[in-house]
């Protein structure tokens, strides 16, 4: 009787120290690279750019762009973490290279650097598995290798600055500084964050994974496209005057009956910018002393 409670009493104790062992690998840094795609007014294929999530069918595979991920996580317990991570990429949106004849007609085009500083919570509804759950004098165990799927939701702040190349040069031109529609635009905004990833762990301390996320924005013009034209004599330069409308004069678009003016649709004001990440990331978990399990 007396070798049957000691055998409980290990195997108890051999359970709580397995649910607490994430106390020594609660801090874990991470690097990742990946792609990013651009959803708005020149986001996605033919059309006028759609965002959200339902808008991962209007990928334009052509305009996606890289972007690197440094972070750090902390464990809040096994099932919720707490994340900051830094993101640098490019967003890119082209109407030449849609079928859509008012898209097309338009002729506009940009790229931007994102620099995305964020912050981030998240739920893994299966508990990580980081290592075996108890040690057994010379007993061999199989390594864990454990998927781990996981949700996360956030903000963050970034910086967006749209250029586009003068036809006549063809240099690559700050766009904020003419001002195509009228307007004067912070080059900082907020975000917010949410997707979700899977993580594979391949020992204690490394692990791989994949993410995909959305970043809905509090701004609309990542490519410098929103609302109306304006007066396009208004521009004192005919660089600012090409870059508010560089119309091809098409036939073929029908959707405004001769030649563009002011106060008719450039883009659409009442749906902000969208962009979204896809990220394969190695993780390194930081040991805090040593696993005090029991052996037998």
């Amino acid at each position: 009787m007396r070798k049957i409670l000691l055998l409980f009493a290990f195997v108890a104790a051999a359970g709580v120290s397995n649910a607490q062992s994430w106390r020594y690998y609660r801090h874990e840094l991470f690097a990742g690279v990946g792609a990013t795609q651009f959803l708005g007014e020149l986001g996605g294929n033919d059309g006028i750019g759609r965002n959200g999530f339902a808008s991962v069918k209007d990928i334009e595979l052509a305009l996606t762009r890289p972007v690197l991920s440094l972070g750090y996580r902390f464990k809040i317990s096994p099932m919720f973490a707490i994340r900051a991570n830094f993101s640098q990429g490019r967003v890119d949106g082209d109407d030449a290279r849609t079928e859509d004849p008012w898209r097309k007609n338009r002729n506009l085009h940009f790229k931007s650097p994102i620099s995305e500083l964020s912050a981030m919570f998240e739920f893994y509804p299966l508990t990580e598995r980081i290592g075996h759950p108890y040690r057994m004098n010379g007993a061999r165990g199989k390594k864990i290798k454990h998927l781990s799927p996981y949700l996360f939701g956030g903000f963050g702040g970034f910086f967006f600055n749209p250029k586009a190349k003068y036809q006549r040069s063809g240099s690559w031109t700050k766009l904020h500084t003419y001002d195509t529609e009228g307007v004067d635009y912070k080059r900082i905004s907020m975000a917010i964050s949410y997707g979700g990833g899977l993580k594979y762990s391949l020992n204690k301390q490394w692990s791989i994974g994949f993410e995909f996320g959305m970043r809905k924005t509090f701004t609309d013009y990542i490519d410098d496209v929103s609302s109306v034209y304006i007066d396009n004599s208004s521009f004192a330069t005919p660089e600012g005057q090409y870059f508010a409308d560089p119309n091809l004069g098409l036939p073929e678009a029908t959707s405004y009956p001769g030649p563009i003016s002011a106060g008719q649709q450039r883009g659409d004001e009442s749906d902000l910018d969208s962009y979204m990440f896809a990220i394969f990331s190695v993780h390194y978990r930081l040991l805090k002393g040593r696993l005090n399990l029991p052996k037998f």
